[in-house]
C-alpha cells in the first residue's frame, strides 16, 4: 500500500508542496505580527487581509500558464522556476519595509508576492495533474499537502520564534534564502511529458477548457459533478468555521486549545493525508469519496457528544484529532478529484476554476454559520451540521459510482 509513495514523482510533489506554502503565510499572518510589534494599528492590519486577493482570482490569469510557456526547462517548470525567483526577490525586498513609517509600499510588496505566489500555485497545481496517473493521484495529493503544511508550520510558528531572537528584515531574509533553496532543487524535479497539443491561442486557453470538460463529461454529469465540489464538504466546513468559538464558549482555554489543536491536531492530519493517499492507491477515487465522505460527516457526531457533555479536556482532545484525521481523507480524495478532472491541454485553467468552486463552498456558503449555532445552540447546530453532508453524498451514485472507477473521468490518462 505505501509503495506509491516510493517514487521520484512523489519527492518532487513533497518539495513542490513546500514551495507553495512557503509564501502564503509571508504575506499575511506572519507579517501581521510583524505590523502589531512595530505598533501598526488595527485597521490597517485588518484591511491587509486584501492583499490575498490573487488566491481567490487566480482563475483569470491561469489561460495564460496554459498558453504561454518559457523557452526553457518545459511547460510547466519554466513558469515555476520564473515565479520562484520572483518570490526570492519580493521576500528579500520585504526585508527593507518599515511597517511604521511606509506601510503603503510593504502593503504592495505583500500584494506583489501573493499573486506571484498564486500563480505558482496554479503551475503546480497543473504539474500535479499533468504527472499523476490514476491510483498516484491520492498519494500525489497527500504528499503535497504535507509539504504545503510543513511550509505553514515554518513560516508561522517556526517564524514568530525566530522573531522573538532575531530582528524581522533577519527573519524574512532568511525565509527568502529557503525559497531560493527551493528553487535551486526545483529545478531538479521532471518535466511532465505532454501527449497533447496546448492550446494554440489566448482564446482557446479560455474558452476550450469549458468545451472541453462539458464534452467529456456530459450536461447531464458535468453540472452534478460541480455541485458534488461545492456541496461534499459543506457539513465539515461549517463545523471548521466554528469549532474556535465553540471550543471557547465551551470553557476551554486558549492554550488548551492551541496546545491540541496546534500539535495533536497537525499531527492527526498529516496521518490522515498520509492514510487517504494510500488507500487511494488501493480503492480509487471513487470508493474513497464514499468511504472517506461517510468518515467525515460521522466526525462531526464528535463534536455534538462534547457540545452534551461540555468542557471535558478528554473528550475534546479526542474530538479535535478524529475531525482533523477525516479532514486530511476527505481532502486528500477532494484534491485527487480535481486533478483527475483535468484535461493536460488545460490543467492550469481547469484546475484553478475548478479549486476556487471548492472555496466557494469553503468560504461562501459556510458564512450563516454563526448565526445559525446563535439562533439554534451548538447541539442542534452540529445535527444540522450532519444533515449538511447529505447533499453532497447523494451525488455520488452519478458523480461517482462505487463499481466504477471510471465514474468521474470517462477519458483516458496517458
Amino acid at each position: 500500500m505505501l509503495e506509491v509513495f516510493r517514487s521520484r514523482k512523489m519527492a518532487a510533489l513533497l518539495l513542490l508542496g513546500l514551495s507553495s506554502g512557503l509564501p502564503f503565510y509571508l504575506s499575511s499572518r506572519t507579517l501581521q505580527a510583524w505590523m502589531t510589534v512595530e505598533g501598526v494599528n488595527l485597521t490597517a492590519i485588518g484591511f491587509f487581509s486584501l492583499v490575498g486577493l490573487p488566491y481567490s482570482l487566480k482563475f483569470l490569469w491561469s489561460p495564460l500558464i496554459d498558453r504561454f510557456a518559457f523557452p526553457f526547462l518545459g511547460r510547466r517548470k519554466g513558469w515555476i522556476f520564473v515565479t520562484q525567483l520572483a518570490l526570492v526577490v519580493a521576500l528579500a525586498a520585504t526585508a527593507f519595509g518599515r511597517p511604521a513609517e511606509a506601510l503603503e509600499l510593504l502593503a504592495v510588496n505583500a500584494f506583489v508576492i501573493a499573486f506571484l505566489s498564486a500563480t505558482q500555485d496554479i503551475t503546480i497545481d497543473a504539474y500535479r495533474a499533468d504527472t499523476l496517473e490514476q491510483l498516484e493521484m491520492g498519494a500525489g495529493a497527500g504528499v503535497y499537502i504535507v509539504g504545503f503544511r510543513v511550509a505553514l508550520i515554518v513560516t508561522g510558528a517556526g517564524a514568530l520564534i525566530l522573531a522573538d531572537r532575531l530582528s524581522w528584515p533577519t527573519v524574512y531574509l532568511l525565509l527568502a534564502g529557503l525559497m531560493l533553496a527551493t528553487l535551486v532543487v526545483s529545478t531538479r524535479v521532471p518535466e511532465p511529458v505532454l501527449h497533447d497539443r496546448p492550446p494554440a491561442s489566448l482564446n482557446d486557453a479560455v474558452r476550450m477548457p469549458f468545451v472541453d470538460f462539458f464534452a467529456r463529461m456530459g450536461k447531464s454529469r458535468g453540472l452534478p459533478i460541480l455541485a458534488f465540489i461545492l456541496l461534499y464538504r459543506l457539513g465539515d466546513t461549517m463545523i471548521d468555521n466554528m469549532k474556535m468559538p465553540f471550543l471557547l464558549q465551551t470553557g476551554f482555554s486558549q492554550t488548551d486549545i492551541g496546545v491540541v489543536q496546534g500539535a495533536m491536531g497537525l499531527t492527526a492530519t498529516l496521518v490522515g493525508i498520509l492514510a487517504g493517499g494510500a488507500v487511494l492507491s488501493r480503492i480509487g477515487i471513487n470508493r474513497s469519496l464514499w468511504v472517506f465522505g461517510v468518515l467525515q460527516a460521522a466526525s462531526n457526531f464528535a463534536y455534538l457528544l462534547l457540545a452534551n457533555v461540555g468542557r471535558n479536556y478528554p473528550l475534546m482532545i479526542v474530538t479535535v484529532n478524529v475531525e482533523n484525521f477525516c479532514w486530511g481523507l476527505a481532502n486528500t480524495a477532494l484534491v485527487a478529484l480535481l486533478t483527475s478532472l483535468c484535461d493536460q491541454r488545460f490543467s492550469a485553467t481547469q484546475y484553478a476554476l475548478l479549486s476556487s468552486l471548492l472555496a466557494v463552498g469553503r468560504d461562501v456558503l459556510v458564512a450563516p454559520a454563526g448565526s445559525l449555532a446563535q439562533m439554534t445552540g451548538w447541539p442542534l447546530f452540529f445535527w444540522i451540521s450532519v444533515a449538511a453532508a447529505i447533499p453532497g453524498m447523494a451525488l455520488l451514485p452519478l458523480c461517482a459510482p462505487w463499481r466504477s472507477e471510471r465514474g468521474l473521468s470517462p477519458h483516458s490518462r496517458s
